[in-house]
């Protein structure tokens, strides 16, 4: 050691190896993009709003588009909890981070968003993965180089599809619909 760093306390000479250690690991080559992003701690979710339970007429109108039921606050909480018991909430999970995920203005929150999403429900092995088809990943993964709007719109059309074609019909016939329409 030279004599200069041999006068410092001991305290300031720890300090000075941690920095040096978080230094090395900045100036390490990424694997890919995504380790450039540095994670913000997000915002508090904000407290739901008290829903406003429709009229079986309104609920009725519900049959004509699965659009109808996720643009309504009931009808989101009703279709989600249904989804919950068909254990494929995934699906929902992912179709609402994508609409999040499109009103996000930052770029560098963008960036962070689209990771998590990527890691929540795309990549393979994630723990909300959804199911889609390995174009439609690979197309989704190449768009994440450079995150905008769009960056999800294929994967989040894919899931709508399943969503529309597979549970919006037994959603019609079970019990969570059915009581509203009475």
């Amino acid at each position: 050691m030279c004599k200069g760093l041999a006068a410092l306390p001991q305290t300031c000479l720890e300090r000075a190896k941690g920095i040096k250690t978080k230094l090395g690991t900045l100036l390490q080559k990424p694997e890919n993009a995504f380790d450039l992003i540095i994670p913000y701690p997000e915002k508090p979710e904000k407290k739901p709003e008290k829903l406003q339970k429709p009229t079986p007429e309104e609920a009725a109108q519900w049959r004509e588009s699965l659009d109808r039921v996720l643009s309504n606050g009931y009808g989101l909480a009703t279709f989600r909890s249904f989804l919950m018991s068909e254990f494929s909430e995934e699906n929902i999970e992912f179709w609402l981070a994508c609409e999040d995920f499109k009103k996000t203005k930052s770029p560098l929150k963008m960036a962070t968003k689209a990771k998590k999403i990527y890691e929540d429900f795309i990549q393979t092995g994630g723990h909300k993965e959804v199911n889609i088809d390995h174009f439609t990943k690979e197309m989704t993964l190449r768009n994440l180089v450079d995150p905008s709007p769009a960056t999800f719109d294929l994967a989040q059309s894919r899931i709508f599809t399943l969503m529309e074609k597979d549970s919006f019909g037994r959603f019609l016939r079970s019990e969570f619909y059915q009581e509203l329409i009475k």
